[in-house]
């Protein structure tokens, strides 16, 4: 089974983390929780999370690393310069990354969405394309750039969605555990 790791800073959208880690370990996916700065994370709602790991090299053994939104932990994000080398070690090495909402930023900031497909939060785009003109922006729930092995997704709304995406992405079948969580009848009925 892929290994994956959400990496979680002060001030992330706690329901768009949670909800990768719950949907990948509910899989059977190795799914670990990553503190940025410290193995106890504060999220953006005051929602004290416990890490399993504190974040460090151990991130280049990841088949995909993940990131939350929520504008504070995008910010520590964009600007931690060991979590930048990482990441681009990893786009060098043609693993999978994957970032919500407003954590896009970072990506941007670190060169990784040049010439690529991106979604994220409504009006991040615009700071996105002031620091990397040539990224593409699109509307939808989750966009796949495959070429550079990028996952984006919108905001809390979307997070299921992002959660299912990271699964398929790295091979896994999501068909039942949509059905047994009521996913499939969530996007007939809304």
């Amino acid at each position: 089974m892929p290994e994956v790791a959400v990496v979680f800073a002060p001030g992330c959208e706690e329901i768009e983390g949670l909800t990768v880690i719950d949907v990948l370990r509910r899989l059977g996916i190795d799914a670990k929780m990553v503190g940025l700065e410290d193995k106890e994370v504060l999220g953006a709602h005051n929602i004290k999370l416990t890490c399993d790991e504190l974040m460090g090299d151990q991130l280049l053994e990841y088949d995909l690393v993940a990131f939350p939104g929520g504008m504070g932990g995008s910010q520590r994000l964009r600007d931690n310069e060991q979590l930048k080398q990482l990441m681009v070690q990893r786009n060098q090495e043609g693993k999978w990354d994957a970032a919500m909402c407003a954590a896009p930023i970072a990506l941007a900031h670190y060169g990784l969405l040049d010439n690529h497909d991106y979604t994220c939060y409504p009006g991040i785009n615009e700071e996105i394309q002031k620091e990397v003109p040539t990224a593409r922006f699109h509307k939808e729930i989750t966009v796949v750039d495959e070429k550079a092995k990028i996952l984006t997704s919108r905001g809390p709304a979307t997070a299921l969605a992002y959660a299912f995406k990271i699964a398929e992405v790295l091979g896994v079948d999501t068909k039942q555990i949509k059905k047994d969580m009521l996913y499939d009848y969530l996007a007939q009925n809304i």
